[in-house]
């Protein structure tokens, strides 16, 4: 089960950073069930800029264990300061791994 948070370019990169890195991403690894925490940030795309600057994959074990993690007050402590710093900017979707 994976929770992927795409964010749009923030319009000022350090206060953002410095906000994600020392704030934000400390909290979410707080979560229960959270067994890995991945994060990207996007050099441009084949036709140039891409239109988001960072991209946070969070890995749970599966579906039960990420419901159980949503319920926590450290996911809704993490939720809450995302909405804050970046709601504008940050999309969330949710997916599992295909394996053919």
């Amino acid at each position: 089960m994976k929770v992927v948070a795409l964010y749009k370019h923030p319009e000022n990169k350090e206060e953002f950073d410095q906000h994600y890195f020392s704030v934000h991403a400390p909290l979410t690894k707080k979560i229960p069930g959270l067994l890995d925490m991945k994060l990207t940030r996007f050099t441009g795309s084949p036709m140039g800029e891409s239109p988001y600057y960072m991209m946070c994959e969070m890995i749970y074990e599966n579906k039960e264990t990420f419901k159980t993690a949503m319920k926590s007050e450290e996911a809704k402590a993490s939720g809450k300061d995302a909405m804050q710093f970046a709601g504008k900017l940050v999309t969330i979707i949710i997916g599992e791994d295909v394996n053919e």
